[in-house]
């Protein structure tokens, strides 16, 4: 009898690791923001989807894309892109008072800058606004980074302003705002987000010219500021623009040409105390060049590229309709992809604005949002 038993056990426990199994399998082809309902089943669909997620298709740092309407009141829509479910998903939530134009620090930080108020959102998926009294000097265009708890604000200060070059630190614990040293002296006909690209951690800020590559360092904590590094290994290249990889690596990715006649964009990692080793890891395939360029326009003058984790997002300025997705896989190699932008069409191009921001969406951080009373997700069959 008891033989029986535990052979009844035994069967037991190989019935319940093959359904395990199988289980996995099919939370690996679930949209992550289905996963979030399927996890509260029971324990076993807890596990399966935790593990699925572990080891069979895992979580991809998200795209946003925001469309701002150019006209009072400034409503925008937002479109999210699932790389690990392969699915764009309409975010619907209170409108936010829009008061001035929406713009984006190419990573996870999204805000605006109006004469009475700073307005930002740093939560992955931007469903909580934070609204701040204006910086001492009055910007149009300035580059703006967050760094830990610390928001910084550079250049692109008025034509009446004395100072282009002014710096000033947000804190956000402490809610104060303080000056602190200028940017270079070198920057101050580019000291603005139209000319300078930027790149930031926890530590450090990067700010990089666009068309020199003439690149310098700030750190937010002794508010001192090191360079300049030149990032141009390629004599051919005529934009470049930077971010970081999620092992706190700088990329550099750059336009080689000219802009009606682009021979290459490629990736390289910057390393060294002083910026001076410039590798080489990938360059976009010859097929998601060409849909970078678009079908109504073979010129490619810029990019913007929008960073979390590992994943690049890059998209052509004047024709943002294609996206190209750079993976970088174990620090090492770039894999390669495109996408449509489902938010690009004839109405769009002349009555909205569009703004891109990524950043690594977990499933708590769905978990928080679905909970919310005035938000909600709905997968939009592309």
């Amino acid at each position: 009898m008891a033989k029986e038993t535990k052979k009844t056990e035994k069967q037991q426990e190989d019935t319940n690791e093959i359904y395990g199994d199988m289980l996995e399998a099919i939370f690996s082809h679930v949209p992550l923001i289905d996963l979030v309902p399927a996890s509260h089943v029971s324990k076993a669909w807890n596990r399966a989807v935790f593990s699925s997620l572990c080891h069979l298709n895992k979580v991809k740092p998200w795209l946003m894309v925001h469309a701002q309407k150019k006209r009072p009141p400034h409503v925008k829509s937002t479109l999210a892109y699932d790389p690990r479910s392969r699915v764009w998903i309409e975010i619907k939530q209170p409108p936010v008072s829009h008061v001035s134009v929406l713009r984006s620090s190419n990573s996870t930080l999204l805000y605006m800058l109006s004469p009475t108020r700073l307005s930002f959102s740093s939560d992955p998926l931007h469903l909580t606004w934070h609204h701040v009294d204006v910086p001492l000097s009055w910007r149009t265009d300035p580059i703006v980074a967050a760094a830990g708890d610390l928001i910084v604000l550079a250049g692109g200060a008025c034509e009446f302003e004395d100072d282009p070059l002014a710096v000033e630190i947000y804190n956000v614990r402490n809610r104060t705002w303080k000056r602190c040293e200028n940017m270079p002296a070198i920057l101050k006909d580019s000291a603005a987000a139209t000319w300078l690209s930027v790149a930031a951690n926890c530590g450090k800020i990067y700010v990089s010219e666009k068309y020199s590559g003439v690149t310098y360092s700030f750190d937010p904590e002794t508010k001192t500021w090191r360079g300049p590094y030149d990032l141009r290994p390629d004599q051919n290249m005529f934009f470049s623009t930077i971010a970081f990889s999620d092992d706190n690596r700088l990329i550099l990715i750059g336009l080689t040409g000219m802009p009606e006649s682009v021979r290459s964009v490629k990736v390289w990692e910057v390393k060294g105390e002083s910026m001076e080793e410039l590798r080489e890891i990938g360059e976009m395939p010859e097929e998601v060049l060409e849909k970078l360029k678009g079908i109504r326009s073979c010129e490619v003058s810029s990019v913007t590229v929008t960073s979390a984790g590992d994943t690049l997002y890059i998209h052509n300025n004047s024709n943002p309709e294609e996206i190209a997705v750079c993976e970088i896989v174990e620090g090492e190699v770039c894999e390669w992809s495109s996408l449509k932008n489902v938010l690009v069409n004839d109405e769009t191009e002349v009555m909205d604005r569009l703004v891109f921001t990524s950043s690594r969406v977990s499933m708590a951080d769905l978990q928080r949002a679905l909970s919310r009373e005035n938000a909600t997700f709905a997968v939009k069959q592309i």
